[in-house]
């Protein structure tokens, strides 16, 4: 995370000290590299608001250009739902190397197209795996969430279990 937000600064970045560029970059790649893989696949976590109402619980998290059918939402235990998928992008994250009068480019994503003209100076979007787990407090009712998707905001609606009355129970 930058110490200092993009609006302060300047088109004269020599005034920006090294040491706060270094942290800044160094931020940034942490964030996208998973340590846990040998593939060092880039992953994040979402980010989502949560809303507790008297009989329900609402989600609403930003997941932009991100398709439906790349969304999975599961329960991992009686109040834990994971969400989980994936976001890729249609372009390559490669750079061009170039030596003498010859010139190769080694684009990060097989299959996607490239244009050698094309030049990405800042990617700043997410992409990779994400995933995201919310450990609710009270039971809840696991039949009857929902969920939707528009304009890149996946919205959840999950109800409140009703607590389970206790009941005698007669011996014969």
């Amino acid at each position: 995370m930058s110490l200092f937000p993009r609006s302060y600064i300047t088109q004269n970045q020599s005034s920006v000290p090294p040491i706060i560029r270094l942290l800044d970059e160094f931020d940034r790649y942490s964030r996208n590299v998973d340590y846990s893989s040998d593939e060092h696949v880039k992953s994040f976590s979402p980010k989502f608001d949560i809303k507790e109402l008297p009989d329900a619980y609402e989600l609403y998290g930003e997941l932009p250009g991100v398709a439906q059918k790349d969304v999975d939402m599961e329960f991992t235990d009686a109040s834990t739902l994971t969400i989980k998928g994936r976001i890729e992008r249609n372009y390559s994250g490669g750079s061009k190397i170039v030596q003498g009068s010859e010139s190769s480019s080694k684009p990060k994503n097989e299959g996607v197209n490239s244009n050698p003209s094309e030049k990405f100076w800042v990617m700043e979007r997410n992409i990779g795996e994400f995933s995201r787990s919310f450990a609710f407090p009270v039971r809840v009712d696991q039949d009857n969430v929902k969920a939707s998707m528009k304009n890149g905001i996946l919205s959840v609606f999950v109800p409140k279990g009703w607590k389970q009355e206790g009941r005698k129970i007669t011996i014969q």
